[in-house]
């Protein structure tokens, strides 16, 4: 995996040596696959020390789920949903935070709040969030999307190569960020798997997702629970586990930086595993089970 660090307001992330989770506490009731899970602040905010302590690296908070059955949220309201939360967040359990959000207002505010990355859905489609990034010094998340923010865009024609189509468009949307002040090392870069793409365009473009390696920035990867899975499995959004950890690891080979991810024990338990079975993390000669788990009660 190739080494990259991040400036994040005042943060160094130091990414490379391993994948870092970034798991998700969402503030939003309507969420495609946990929707109203936790339904309160203090809800949320155990939920993040939950992932925490599970071996999340990153919380990404977000106020607006990108389902498009709904209309988008007003900014007031994704305000109170996001910025108390964020403030707990950071404030309590001392966490790296990131806002899953496109809204300059919210991002601004939530980075006030404590939050060091901005994670943009929506391709950059307002520059003044880059603008935010470069006031803060907070990183920024760009993804690839044709789609407008709450737009589903499914088009089996819409691209001639999606991987060019996906490279030329993340080129661009980092010069503009550059065109607003943004720092290269303040980027981190995201693929888009379902957003503006049929199920066979994700499986065509994380097949060589090696190819974004050539952009010079680290890669997020956002396959928990996603269509493609879905419909490759025919399971509901929280029966696709095992359908994520095969995502992941090919995610994983290919060099992903960072892993957005709902099911942050069973991934940190795979990549575990992964890593002793490869090599990659030494396994002491004396390791035991411990009896307390060794049958079923």
């Amino acid at each position: 995996m190739l080494c990259h660090t991040v400036a994040a307001a005042g943060c160094a992330l130091a990414l490379g040596d391993r994948p870092w989770l970034m798991g998700i506490v969402n503030a939003s009731p309507d969420s495609f696959s946990d929707a109203g899970a936790q339904r309160d602040l203090d809800a949320r905010v155990q939920r993040a020390a939950e992932l925490i302590e599970a071996g999340a690296d990153i919380i990404d908070v977000g106020g607006e789920s990108a389902i498009t059955l709904r209309p988008p949220v007003a900014v007031a309201e994704e305000l109170e949903r996001v910025v108390p939360l964020v403030q707990r967040i950071v404030g309590e359990l001392g966490a790296t935070v990131s806002v899953d959000t496109y809204k300059p207002p919210v991002a601004a505010a939530a980075i006030a709040a404590g939050a060091v990355i901005v994670n943009d859905v929506s391709g950059l489609r307002d520059p003044e969030l880059a603008a935010v990034c470069t006031r803060t010094g907070a990183a920024l998340v760009l993804m690839h999307t044709r789609a407008r923010p709450k737009q589903r865009l499914q088009d089996p024609e819409l691209y001639d190569d999606v991987v060019v189509d996906v490279c030329d468009f993340l080129r661009e949307r980092m010069q503009l960020a550059r065109d607003q002040g943004v720092a290269d090392e303040q980027l981190i870069l995201d693929p888009g798997p379902d957003f503006a793409k049929t199920p066979a365009q994700t499986i065509a473009l994380l097949a060589r997702l090696e190819a974004l390696h050539e952009l010079g920035r680290p890669l997020l990867l956002a396959v928990s629970r996603k269509d493609f899975v879905g419909a490759l499995t025919g399971r509901a959004p929280r029966d696709r586990l095992a359908g994520t950890l095969a995502a992941i690891g090919a995610g994983v080979d290919a060099g992903a930086h960072i892993l957005r991810v709902h099911d942050v024990p069973a991934v940190t338990d795979f990549l575990a595993v992964r890593a002793a079975l490869r090599g990659d993390a030494a396994v002491d000669g004396r390791l035991a089970l411990d009896d307390a788990i060794r049958h079923a009660r």
